[in-house]
């Protein structure tokens, strides 16, 4: 770990090195603003695209195959990391994330952009888990506690401002240039990247766990399959969906022997001894399933259930992404001054579950003005709460081991953006029921009853997807009130 980018006390020769920090920290949080984007930024385009491309059975996977790959990934982007630097991994990533953007944007079948989205994933992956580590290499505890509380922001930055930028390309261009704008985005991203970040480059004399790397990326996509195909493309006592559940089963018992053999596991079982790490990972797929499917399925509601258009109901976020971004930058600084954390991510996902309760009781008539204090009080508990739980572990992993323990959380968070979505996803389309891929603008044309009609429909599909959210996060935050409420040093 570098420890000498920012000295513990103020001296004369600390403001260029404290520029040197914040130059490399802005580097970090521009990708980080780009692979958290595509996580969110099909969610307005997604009735339109869904209509083209005659897709809507599939809908849920314009956002699972992206959060599938990238979770896979993620484990053996923080093993590499660890043993041989993140320099050359973090460029090769994000050039692997610019190439399936491109892909996507030129996509012609439903099928295809979610084989692109995968790939876009893959190097998505690398960058979330690589900003994440990267940035506890170069601060102290306490910095970090600052910079995450930044990055927080950045990411409630990302969530919002995805549908919202998405509906906005959707409606004026088209929804192909939500992936197009990546490409002059990114390749600043990346010339910024190569210049200013320097970064130790480490050897280890053992090989890549690739064994390990597989049978947790199979783990991975059966519970994805059987989450995302279990009472909706099969019955739940079908042999597909039983299969899948006996695999996920067989694939993580055969992981655990294998990584307790392994001389440089992907996943090193001795992480689970700190009870810090196994909570906040459970606790990090937990409050992503609560936040991506949020993200995918508010804009949705507005869009199909009350009229609004693809960038109106991306503006119509900005009382999330505001409540988001104020408590993150703001809680962080706290955490810094008062040096501890665990309330904070405990009073923050409560929050957050009355902020789901009341999306729940959304409907047609629901103002705008209601639904966006809704919005900010989910916005406010999710900032309390995302970073910290990183900070968190970050800070009771040895250093060798926290490229591995960061890949971990970015794991985590994949597994509850693809099995928590598909999940979501499923419960919509159980409610809703047969129809047929619509578009918003094909509704608006409907005859009055029939649009009523359909409106009801996606109205009460989508809330209560919301229903379930609450329990989900209740279910965090007692997780939470057992965390070990660790002091953060001020020196690294």
């Amino acid at each position: 770990m570098v420890s000498t980018s920012v000295p513990e006390t103020p001296a004369p020769e600390a403001p260029p090195r404290q520029r040197g920090l914040w130059v490399s920290m802005g580097s970090l949080m521009l990708i980080m603003f780009l692979a958290a984007i595509d996580q969110t930024v099909v969610a307005t385009a997604m009735p339109t695209i869904v209509g083209e491309l005659h897709g809507l059975s599939s809908l849920s996977w314009l956002v699972t195959a992206f959060a599938l790959t990238s979770g896979i990934v993620t484990p053996l982007y923080g093993k590499l990391s660890d043993m041989y630097g993140r320099r050359r991994l973090y460029l090769s990533a994000i050039v692997l994330f610019l190439i399936g953007s491109a892909l996507c944007g030129i996509a012609q079948t439903m099928t295809q952009l979610i084989l692109f989205r995968a790939f876009q994933g893959v190097g998505a992956g690398g960058l979330m888990v690589l900003t994440m580590a990267i940035s506890a290499d170069i601060a102290t505890p306490r910095q970090r506690a600052k910079f995450q509380g930044i990055f927080g922001a950045v990411m409630g930055i990302a969530s919002i401002a995805g549908p919202v930028i998405g509906g906005a390309l959707t409606e004026h261009i088209s929804w192909r240039w939500i992936f197009y704008v990546n490409l002059p985005l990114g390749a600043v991203a990346l010339a910024v990247a190569f210049a200013v970040l320097k970064l130790p480059r480490r050897t280890s004399p053992h090989r890549v766990d690739w064994l390990g790397a597989a049978l947790i990326s199979g783990v991975l996509t059966c519970l994805t399959l059987f989450a995302s195909w279990g009472g909706t493309t099969y019955a739940w006592t079908s042999p597909v969906i039983i299969g899948l559940g006996l695999g996920a089963v067989v694939l993580v018992a055969l992981f655990v022997l294998v990584e307790r053999a392994a001389a440089e596991p992907v996943l090193p079982l001795r992480l689970f001894r700190d009870r810090t790490f196994t909570i906040g990972a459970v606790a990090v797929i937990l409050l992503a399933t609560s936040m991506l499917g949020t993200a995918t399925f508010l804009p949705m509601f507005l869009q199909l259930a009350t009229g609004a258009s693809a960038s109106d109901s991306g503006l119509l976020l900005l009382p999330l992404m505001a409540g988001m971004i104020a408590s993150s930058a703001v809680v962080g600084q706290l955490v810094t001054r008062l040096g501890t954390y665990k309330w904070f991510v405990v009073a923050g996902t409560l929050l957050s579950a009355l902020g789901a309760a009341l999306f729940a009781t959304m409907d047609m008539g629901t103002s705008a003005f209601a639904s966006g204090a809704y919005m900010v009080i989910f916005g406010v508990g999710l900032g309390m709460v995302t970073q910290n739980l990183l900070l968190a572990v970050q800070t009771t992993t040895p250093a060798g081991d926290r490229g591995a323990a960061t890949s971990a959380i970015t794991f985590a968070r994949g597994i509850g953006g693809a099995v928590g979505v598909s999940v979501l996803g499923a419960v919509f389309s159980g409610r809703l029921g047969a129809q047929a891929s619509v578009t918003p603008e094909a509704i608006q044309q409907l005859p009055e009853a029939a649009r009523q009609a359909t409106q009801v429909a996606f109205s009460g599909a989508v809330t209560g997807v919301f229903v379930w959210v609450v329990p989900i996060l209740l279910v965090c935050a007692a997780l939470l009130t057992t965390v070990r409420n660790v002091r953060l040093a001020e020196h690294a």
